[in-house]
């Protein structure tokens, strides 16, 4: 596990000792339970790729731990708007506060800006914290293989099911891909960059397109730059898509992403 990784991971663990403090688990159960049904977020996938184009979770990020702030006019509303209006799948949004300045807030402004489905994009590690991205409004949650024990990972995939969430699980490597596919969860995620060096390389997903069982639906992560990349995937049949930070950089995000994958 990576330093940033170890940090954030421990940062987690007392951002959730904290909210349990605040708000007890049968208190936040209850909230994520009266919440009307969720997005379909893998159906929206399934209906792009259908259809013959690429289902892209558009990404809503003011900074990253690496790059910094990425935009300062910084608005989840309108640049969900701009998403949906520009052919995004689905939403992703960072409600990690410290290192990425996201907010649980940025989350429930984008959704109810658009009809699309979204994710709550951060650092699951406790099963609380999945009943606190349904209570929020998310509709899926994301699961990475590196900051979590697979027993840990499945007990948080059978609360989110229970909860009618998505879960995407994230490996950025063979040995993580062997412990994600013990998951029961069709959207496959592979992190293109390295979360020890923060190298990116597309490879990362090509690599281990022969290992991943037809039923599974690979969602490329990191890295996607230019129409090449987009083309280079497409013609290796990955057609699922999050990208983030290409779209954050410019004037207008939706039109960034209908270039992109236009």
């Amino acid at each position: 596990m990576s330093d940033i990784l170890d940090k954030i991971i421990a940062t987690k663990r007392q951002e959730v000792l904290v909210a349990r403090d605040a708000k007890p688990l049968t208190a936040v159960r209850a909230e994520a339970q009266a919440q009307s049904a969720p997005r379909d977020f893998v159906g929206a996938i399934r209906s792009k790729i259908a259809a013959g184009q690429s289902a892209v979770i558009a990404e809503i990020k003011k900074a990253s731990p690496s790059k910094g702030v990425l935009r300062e006019d910084f608005k989840p509303a309108e640049i969900a708007a701009d998403y949906a209006a520009h052919g995004a799948a689905c939403l992703s949004v960072l409600t990690d506060k410290q290192y990425f300045q996201g907010a649980p807030e940025y989350l429930q402004a984008a959704r109810a800006a658009c009809n699309l489905p979204v994710l709550r994009k951060d650092f699951m590690i406790d099963p609380y914290q999945v009943y606190e991205a349904r209570a929020m409004g998310a509709d899926a949650i994301l699961l990475i293989v590196a900051a979590l024990p697979l027993s840990a990972m499945q007990d948080m995939e059978a609360i989110a099911t229970e909860l009618g969430l998505a879960v995407l699980v994230e490996c950025h490597d063979a040995n993580e891909l062997d412990v994600a596919l013990h998951l029961k969860t069709p959207l496959l995620g592979i992190n293109n960059r390295n979360l020890r060096t923060f190298e990116v390389s597309l490879d990362t997903t090509l690599s281990q397109l022969g290992r991943i069982p037809a039923d599974r639906i690979v969602v490329t992560e990191s890295g996607i730059l230019a129409s090449a990349d987009v083309a280079k995937m497409r013609t290796n049949h990955v057609h699922a898509f999050l990208v983030g930070e290409a779209f954050m950089r410019a004037p207008s995000p939706g039109q960034e992403l209908a270039r992109l994958f236009g």
